[in-house]
């Protein structure tokens, strides 16, 4: 029978053995050390280019430099490690004006060099015209905007959550059937019967958000400002074309493009009724769908300016009452139209780009 005692060093064993222990040490701890200072430079006097890659990437650094930092008045923008300078900021977002600016002027006079060679032959726009163009884009803004906020309500309280879980033939033919009614019921009110023709014109703005608030919740702010900024430019210089051109000259293009609607509409439903495995087909109803959609419906922006004149023509002779509500429903429905597929067009340009 055998054991072993183990008895641990006293303090004054290990005393003796620090010196050891300490010579070592001396190497990693000295490398570390050296590690650890190398990366310390003197930063401060920098080029204003290089110092967002100069400077560190953590949020630690001295106090003498965040003192100085924050009593400087700098507003500088942190995203991340990078540092943007307010001063690059201002000039990018002037170039973007300006070019914008470019691209609608230059749009606006091609587009009037192109189709609008005729003007009009009594020498301008009569007031009267004027003022009823005035009052069907007003109503028009109105509408737009009505659907902006019902879209905006319809997000924060979690029913656009509701309408994308619940039976998608169920909402989007109920969503249909609700939209066709309350678009002709408010055009079957006589425009003298103010309550019960801006109600009805209401609830169709309501259900013309329900369609797009899925859409508005999944694509990001600044995707949606530029295509709202794109569908105006677009809108706007049509508009142009038509108030400006010769009286009754683009009225006949409404059943042509009519015809064009059914064909884009029928590429709509090109998926629910083609398989999976026919990408080559599925990917040309697509293009159909976005860019030959953005073709008609801007034929559609400049018949119906036209129609919109055309009527007040006739409603200064007496043979229509003035109605601006039901012109600008087929407006807001070109501008809801184009804003869809532009939104469409812009992020799938930001997924390629990931």
């Amino acid at each position: 029978m055998s054991f072993t005692l183990t008895i641990r060093a006293g303090p004054a064993r290990l005393a003796s053995r620090v010196p050891q222990l300490a010579k070592a040490s001396s190497g990693a701890s000295a490398a570390i050390r050296a590690f650890h200072q190398s990366t310390t430079k003197n930063v401060f006097f920098t080029s204003r280019t290089a110092a967002p890659a100069l400077r560190p990437a953590t949020k630690t650094s001295s106090g003498l430099l965040s003192r100085l930092q924050g009593s400087s008045r700098s507003y500088n923008y942190n995203y991340g490690s990078a540092t943007i300078d307010p001063q690059v900021r201002r000039a990018a977002l002037l170039r973007k004006l300006l070019v914008g600016g470019a691209i609608f002027g230059t749009t606006l006079v091609g587009i009037n060099v192109v189709f609008n060679r005729e003007t009009r032959e009594d020498g301008g726009m009569p007031p009267f015209e004027r003022s009823y163009l005035n009052r069907t884009f007003l109503h028009t803004g109105l509408g737009i905007g009505i659907i902006g906020m019902s879209a905006y309500q319809m997000i924060q309280s979690g029913f656009v959550y509701r309408i994308m879980v619940t039976n998608p033939w169920v909402v989007g033919i109920g969503g249909l059937a609700l939209s066709f009614g309350t678009m002709l019921a408010t055009r079957a009110i006589d425009p003298d019967n103010y309550v019960p023709k801006y109600a009805l014109w209401t609830a169709f703005n309501a259900t013309q958000a329900a369609f797009v608030a899925p859409l508005l919740a999944m694509a990001p702010p600044a995707l949606l400002a530029r295509a709202g900024i794109y569908t105006l430019a677009m809108m706007g210089s049509i508009s142009f074309v038509g108030a400006t051109a010769k009286q009754e000259k683009y009225l006949y293009i409404g059943g042509p493009l009519l015809a064009g609607a059914a064909l884009v509409a029928v590429s709509g439903f090109a998926p629910l009724v083609l398989p999976a495995t026919a990408v080559r087909t599925l990917a040309f109803t697509e293009n159909i769908w976005l860019y030959g959609g953005l073709a008609v419906f801007g034929g559609f922006t400049l018949y119906d300016v036209q129609k919109v004149l055309h009527h007040a023509r006739m409603a200064q002779r007496g043979i229509i009452k003035e109605d601006p509500i039901n012109e600008s429903i087929s407006l807001e429905l070109d501008f809801l139209n184009i804003f869809v597929r532009m939104v469409q067009i812009l992020m799938m340009q930001q997924n390629r780009r990931k």
